[in-house]
């Protein structure tokens, strides 16, 4: 809280990256980093600062690009495509080349989420790690896809059914000394021990 009384929110600077070869060679439009930079805007109550790249599907280039984002200073890297079965699908391996320690609860519960909707979520391989000071996460390639594993799944009744793997992250953040993440509760929950919570008033 500032003198006013009012909350005072940590700045986070988060980077978002699509990949994709004809995306980013100008065949279509990308949709990824337009459906990150929304659901993050919604999600978040921190100011955010979007460093955004939009890159072809080759391994070094993207292992460079998290590199570069984490260099300086993104607590958080979302990336979206690249992640399935197919020769040119080579997300995973950039983001493990540059990783300091795995996040394999992030990947498992993406699929769980996904196999809600198409038995074809066995094939994404997407991974989590963490490089430095920064959680780097890999998503789905379609916008639909990314708010679903982001958010989780809720019933008619607005209850959680599924938890997103969002909920996690500010927690996440938190033990790995970036900045503290609060959510909008409508959007998604933020789970942490009361230990971990920081007082509102």
């Amino acid at each position: 809280m500032n003198q006013a009384g009012t909350p005072v929110f940590d700045p986070v600077r988060i980077g978002i990256v699509s990949i994709s070869d004809r995306a980013s060679s100008g065949v279509y439009a990308d949709q990824g980093l337009p459906a990150l930079r929304d659901w993050l805007t919604r999600a978040l109550k921190n100011p955010i600062e979007f460093e955004a790249r939009l890159i072809a599907d080759e391994q070094a280039l993207i292992s460079a690009t998290l590199i570069e984002l984490v260099d300086a200073g993104c607590a958080l890297v979302l990336t979206t495509g690249g992640t399935g079965p197919a020769r040119r699908d080579v997300t995973p391996e950039a983001t493990l080349a540059v990783a300091h320690k795995e996040m394999p609860g992030f990947g498992e519960q993406m699929r769980q989420i996904s196999l809600r909707f198409v038995p074809t979520a066995i094939l994404s391989r997407q991974v989590a790690v963490i490089r430095d000071q920064a959680l780097i996460i890999n998503l789905p390639g379609q916008p639909k896809s990314i708010q679903e594993t982001l958010e989780g799944l809720r019933g008619a009744d607005g209850q959680s059914v599924v938890a997103g793997i969002f909920a996690a992250v500010p927690y996440c953040i938190d033990l790995i000394g970036g900045p503290y993440l609060e959510t909008e509760a409508q959007v998604c929950k933020a789970f942490r021990p009361k230990s971990a919570l920081r007082p509102t008033t």
